[in-house]
């Protein structure tokens, strides 16, 4: 049940309505049957397996909880049951096909060993939010005591399949106030502007930018270097939009509740650096590397070098947990390489006092913004592309500006085909215009000047957003990008 469909249009009435006219005891339980619901309308099969983990982690949590020895080991367990869940799940098929290739390096023949499992919805986001109730039981804190509270925490239907991943101690809260919560209007008010802006998002600009970046994935190297950047911006934006979208519905689908999701974007293309990126994307996210694998790898606390590996593991094991593929470990490396260059570069800054002054500047401020930006575009080139030496070769092309074609051949380039669809040519303005538009929206987003603007024309702005979708629907609804996650 995609978030832009018809059955969830009518779904999230129906589950509100009911949420706020049942009597308060019940609406847990029905927001519960509703999440499980959500989970099986894409294979109903699978609900087996979310109320299996949920059952084993609310079990295991009060054991671990009341254990008063060997709790290491209990927690060892209870963390590698988990992980063998999401290992068999999601890594089988790509473990199984490594194998294989391996072994035809070695013997000369390739075995074509394989398994098919198909991959369960959002497996991804409820193990993590597992193993940080695991983590934070161990470290002494009380467990969830109600089961339904429990398993909501990990099922609740707006975050259940590309999370915001929730902080259990955080959502038990706010599931504890339910018995004394009433309904208010400014939860409308808050909440359908979000869901709508978010819709808008994934179908005006996400979908009409995969368009693009879908004709061009299928060759990318008949393209020359300025096509491949538009190639770039273009997923750059489809991605961005695609996902922040997802988490604006989200959002705004919980506020109808009365729940409060973290954010999960802060305009992440003015990040400054790529520390800066990782606190603005995916927040949620790396919040969740830094706290249960950064920081208990040795953090920064063993030196320089030893804080370079963790950043690095932390990274590539983060760029694993997007898919089962090499190209994702490669887009890990990438930016564990990324924010390891932004730390010397900073410890660089601490001896060159001249450096470190000219870094205060607003030249430096605006020229770190693009340079940040650009090594991000790059980097997406990893996450998109699954034949890693596919994405080398586009890189190259990239960085060295080389076209594919002579100065007599100008008639191949991208806009300047006749056989290209309009949608096609839509798409390269509206990348363009994104580029443009970019830091003033940002500008205008970090003032709140939609939040603070008068209620007349928070509306207008809504009904305008409603008719354009209307208008430039595309013809098919691709589905958000992080449900393979």
């Amino acid at each position: 049940m995609l978030f832009t469909s018809l059955e969830y249009l009518l779904f999230l009435p129906a589950v509100v309505f009911l949420y706020w006219i049942l009597p308060r005891k019940f609406r847990l339980p029905m927001l519960l049957a509703a999440s499980w619901y959500f989970y099986m309308s894409w294979v109903p099969a699978f609900i087996i397996l979310i109320v299996g983990m949920t059952l084993f982690n609310f079990l295991f949590g009060g054991i671990l909880y009341r254990a008063q020895n060997n709790r290491k080991a209990l927690f060892t367990f209870g963390l590698v049951v988990n992980l063998l869940c999401l290992g068999i799940f999601k890594y089988a098929n790509f473990m199984v096909g490594s194998a294989s290739t391996v072994s035809g390096w070695l013997t000369g023949h390739n075995p074509e060993w394989m398994v098919n499992i198909v991959l369960p919805l959002a497996i991804s986001f409820f193990t993590f939010e597992f193993i940080h109730y695991l983590f934070e039981i161990y470290r002494g804190n009380k467990p969830i005591d109600s089961f339904v509270l429990f398993a909501l925490f990990a099922a609740f239907f707006p975050t259940q399949i590309a999370g915001p991943i929730k902080r259990y101690s955080d959502f038990e809260k706010q599931m504890a106030e339910d018995e004394s919560k009433r309904f208010k209007l400014s939860m409308l008010d808050e909440g359908l502007p979000l869901i709508i802006t978010g819709m808008a998002k994934k179908i005006l600009l996400a979908d009409n930018l995969s368009i693009m970046v879908n004709m061009m994935l299928k060759d990318p190297l008949s393209y020359g270097a300025p096509e491949l950047w538009i190639f770039a911006y273009a997923f750059a934006f489809q991605i961005y939009f695609d996902f922040s979208g997802y988490t604006d519905v989200a959002r705004g689908s919980a506020m109808l509740m009365g729940y409060k999701i973290p954010i999960n974007f802060n305009m992440p293309y003015i990040a400054k650096n790529a520390s800066d990126f990782w606190h603005r994307w995916h927040i949620s996210l790396s919040s969740w590397l830094r706290d249960y694998l950064f920081i208990p790898l040795g953090g920064s606390r063993g030196g320089r070098w030893l804080t370079h590996r963790n950043l690095l593991l932390t990274m590539a094991l983060g760029g694993l947990w997007h898919g089962a593929s090499w190209n994702f470990f490669v887009w890990g490396i990438y930016h564990g390489l990324a924010l390891i260059v932004h730390r010397e570069f900073n410890f660089l800054k601490e001896r060159i006092e001249p450096l470190d002054a000219f870094c205060k500047t607003k030249f430096w401020n605006v020229a770190a913004i693009l340079i940040t930006f650009h090594a991000v575009c790059i980097g997406w080139i990893f996450f998109l592309v699954k034949d890693c030496s596919v994405a080398f070769k586009i890189i190259k092309r990239l960085l060295l500006l080389s076209p594919t074609f002579s100065a007599a051949e100008q008639s191949e380039f991208l806009i300047l085909r006749p056989e290209l669809p309009t949608v096609v040519l839509v798409a390269v303005a509206l990348t363009g215009i994104l580029l443009i538009a970019n830091l003033p929206l940002s500008y205008l987003g970090q003032k709140s000047v939609f939040r603070n603007s008068p209620p007349f024309l928070r509306a207008a702005y809504c009904c305008l957003l409603v008719l354009l979708m209307v208008t430039f629907l595309p013809d098919t609804t691709e589905p958000f990008i992080y449900f393979q996650f």
